[in-house]
């Protein structure tokens, strides 16, 4: 019979470990001091493979654990339990992580989806694109995404300061964790199924790079 654990959050800081040995290019132009931003690395259009890359640029990174379920293989040998966890990273100043891992122990799996997470990490456009406030500051997201992932559907809507996040848990984590504080939402689907509805919040803060404004042109 399978178990549903519920969704445990927790608050984690990973230090670079001092003999961090840089393996691919993008490691070692950041060991020689190249690249020294996050933004450098998005302008380049280059691919993030260590998670240490992320550590070190991001070094005020947030981990939260947004949910651990138990998953069961049928193989010749009988049956193979292993646990799943889903984990967002992020530094609540417009950086966002999602990933997932699978372990025979739930510490394990934790360490795989926080791995995974970091090198999932993108850049989220904010701004203050409600018409009931134009404040401009960067407190919701320019204007209206959208995204899905399996069954699940979500639409971001720019809100007013001191709205806050309309929301559900799972998603309160994540837009804060990307610094969004006041945001409407609109979700469609069997949001019930936490991984789903995780990634395409996930994918709705993605397409906030999708659209071209006006800042972006070059003058």
């Amino acid at each position: 019979m399978r178990r549903r654990r519920r969704a445990r959050r927790r608050r984690m800081k990973r230090e670079v470990p001092e003999t961090w040995m840089p393996k691919t290019s993008l490691g070692k132009m950041i060991s020689d001091g190249r690249i020294s931003s996050m933004e450098e690395i998005f302008g380049e259009g280059l691919k993030i493979r260590e998670p240490e890359i992320v550590d070190l640029l991001l070094p005020d990174l947030q981990e939260e654990v947004i949910h651990i379920s138990l998953v069961q293989k049928q193989t010749d040998a009988g049956e193979k339990s292993r646990f799943k966890a889903i984990v967002a990273v992020g530094n609540g100043d417009g950086y966002i992580g999602l990933g997932s891992g699978k372990a025979k122990q739930v510490r394990t799996a934790i360490e795989k989806a926080a791995t995974n997470a970091r090198l999932n990490v993108t850049f989220v456009r904010r701004g203050c694109g409600s018409w009931e406030c134009g404040c401009g500051k960067l407190h919701s997201i320019s204007f209206q995404a959208s995204g899905k992932c399996g069954g699940v559907e979500i639409v971001l809507i720019p809100g007013p300061r001191g709205l806050g996040l309309v929301a559900g848990e799972a998603a309160k984590v994540i837009l804060g964790l990307a610094g969004i504080k006041d945001c409407w939402t609109r979700s469609f689907g069997s949001t019930r199924t936490v991984p789903s509805f995780s990634y395409a919040i996930f994918d709705a803060l993605l397409k906030t790079y999708s659209l071209v404004i006006p800042e972006d042109w070059v003058r």
